[in-house]
Formats: structure tokens, C-alpha cells, sequence
């Protein structure tokens, strides 16, 4: 590798927005709520330094399927939603709906933060403040660090963490590159259960925690002995790219899945394991516009998780 790969790498997302909960009871709201276990998160500040934990998480519907997905960061005055900024709004009515009389109060404070993602070695946030937040990317190691900066101070934080400034688009190549997708754009939003959009693989559900809505779903499926549909990484046989145009993908006519997000001939794709396993066993390929396609499982997708 050239010494420029080697370096730090930081991206702003200008798609994710934030949605500020705080109040008596912004941790027993979210607890209920949400598929992830919140009330765990702690932020530790002093004079100099500010720390904060938070997780992946998703609020379902009734019936299991995954509406919004999340960074719910613990701050000092409570909770930041790390969203896609189009869902803010939508986010903001749902848990307002449930909010009845809980001591809660819930806000969209997109303008104030700016979102980014900082990946490479030694990737670490220096100098972080009370409203400036950094959080471990629990979904994977090599993802790194997520900054909520406060706005007045985005543009200097390239400098502060000593990483090279990189387009939206290097953080999607590096996203596909280690098979983490993200809803709307690898699933769609009221469509998919967690499992399907690999939560339980990704630390994005608890298993142990108390009910939320969705969670005897949530919960059979996880004691079923196979999960028909996941979303599972991708690769282009030959050089060609992939289309960008969410395709189908199929196999002998017959449609079997649905690319999403893709980064030259690398992509992550909605795909029915079970029909792709049995297409695959008869020497079957699967296929995008013509494209031939084989599965590229990264090193945390068990391969029985993509062969249900």
C-alpha cells in the first residue's frame, strides 16, 4: 500500500441528519422502543475530554420490519439519533406517537451538527468537546469512528484527527468493500426484518433486553432454523461495474434478489439464499443486466448465515 491508503480518512455524510431525545425519561422511552439495548450507554466527561458510547439500532414496526435505522449516541443531556437526514421528520412523528405522557422531548437538530465517518489506522478523534461527539461504529472495527460535530467547528476536522478529506463515495466503496449495508439504499424501509438486513450478525438487536415493538418477531425469527433473505455482499465475475440502478438479480429468468449499493464491480445485494443456493448447486449463475455475479461473504458472515 502507498503511504496515502495508509492514512486516516474522513468523509463528511451530508445524507445523515440527528434527532435529539432528552428528559426524565429519554432512556426508558428509547429502552422500549428501539431493538437495541440503550439504557447500557454511558458518556463520561471532564475538563478536557469528552466520551461517548453509543449503538446500532432500529425502530420496528408492529409487525417486525425495520422502519428507521440509527446511531443512538448517549450525550450528557441525553440522546442524539444519527439518521438518514431524509427520515428525520417521519423519525420525529413516529416517536412522538408514542411518547403519550413520558417525560421526553424531542427535537431535530440536523442543523447543528454535521455528520462524519472517520476510517484508517489509528483512527481517532482528538480534541473532542461537549458538542462535538465520537463514537466507536459498532457495526465493525475497520469502520471506525463516527463524529456528531458541532457545525462551527466541521471544517477543521480534518486537520484535528490528522485524516486526509475523502468524497461520501470512498466511504460507500469502503462500507460494500466490508458487506455492512444500510436501509434505504440495500433494503427498503418497511420491507425488511433486522435479521434480513443482518442486525443480529452486526450488534444492531438484543436478545436479551425487555420488549419493544416488533420484538416477538424479532425474537421468533431469531429460533427459526433458517433466514430465507439476506443482504449479502456481491462481485461482478468479470471487470464489468455493477448498475447503480438497484437491478434485479436473477437466475435461469427467475428473479431471486435486488442489488442495492455498489462501488465499481463490488456490491451488496437483497437476496433470497435459498433459491441463489439452489440455482448455484445446478451450476446455475446468477446474473445483473447480463452481469455474472458471485456471493464475496466478508470474514463476519458465518457461511451458514448466507446458505439458509
Amino acid at each position: 500500500m502507498t503511504q496515502e491508503t495508509n492514512r486516516t480518512s474522513v468523509a463528511r455524510l451530508a445524507d445523515r441528519g440527528t434527532v435529539r431525545v432528552t428528559g426524565p425519561d429519554a432512556a426508558k422511552f428509547l429502552q422500549g422502543l428501539v431493538t437495541n439495548d440503550v439504557e447500557g450507554l454511558v458518556t463520561k466527561a471532564d475538563d478536557v475530554a469528552f466520551a461517548a458510547s453509543a449503538a446500532h439500532a432500529a425502530v420496528l414496526s408492529p409487525q417486525g420490519k425495520i422502519l428507521f435505522e440509527f446511531f443512538c449516541v448517549r450525550t450528557l443531556d441525553g440522546f442524539v439519533l444519527d439518521v438518514l437526514r431524509e427520515k428525520v421528520p417521519e423519525l420525529i412523528k413516529r416517536l412522538s406517537m408514542y411518547k403519550l405522557r413520558a417525560a421526553v422531548e424531542i427535537a431535530d437538530v440536523s442543523d447543528s451538527y454535521s455528520l462524519l465517518a472517520l476510517w484508517g489506522p489509528n483512527a481517532c478523534s482528538s480534541g473532542p468537546t461537549t458538542g462535538t461527539v465520537a463514537f466507536h461504529d459498532s457495526r465493525h472495527p475497520d469502520l471506525g469512528q463516527r463524529i456528531m460535530a458541532e457545525a462551527r467547528f466541521a471544517t477543521d476536522i480534518a486537520s484535528a484527527t490528522n485524516g486526509r478529506k475523502v468524497t461520501p463515495e470512498d466511504y460507500a466503496a469502503h462500507r460494500i468493500a466490508l458487506g455492512i449495508p444500510e436501509g434505504g439504499k440495500d433494503y427498503d424501509f418497511g420491507d425488511a426484518y433486522p435479521h434480513e438486513a443482518n442486525f443480529d450478525l452486526l450488534k444492531g438487536v438484543s436478545f436479551t433486553k425487555g420488549c419493544y415493538v416488533g420484538q416477538e418477531i424479532v425474537a421468533r425469527m431469531q429460533h427459526k432454523t433458517a433466514i430465507r433473505k439476506r443482504v449479502v455482499p456481491v462481485e461482478a465475475a468479470a471487470s464489468a461495474a455493477l448498475s447503480r440502478n438497484r437491478p434485479d438479480i436473477s437466475a435461469a429468468g427467475a428473479v431471486i434478489g435486488r442489488l442495492g449499493s455498489v462501488s465499481g464491480r463490488r456490491g451488496l445485494a437483497m437476496l433470497r439464499l435459498d433459491r441463489a443456493a439452489e440455482f448455484l448447486s445446478q451450476g446455475v449463475p446468477l446474473q445483473e443486466n447480463g452481469t455474472i455475479l458471485k456471493l464475496a461473504l466478508p470474514d463476519w458472515m458465518p457461511a451458514a448465515a448466507a446458505q439458509s
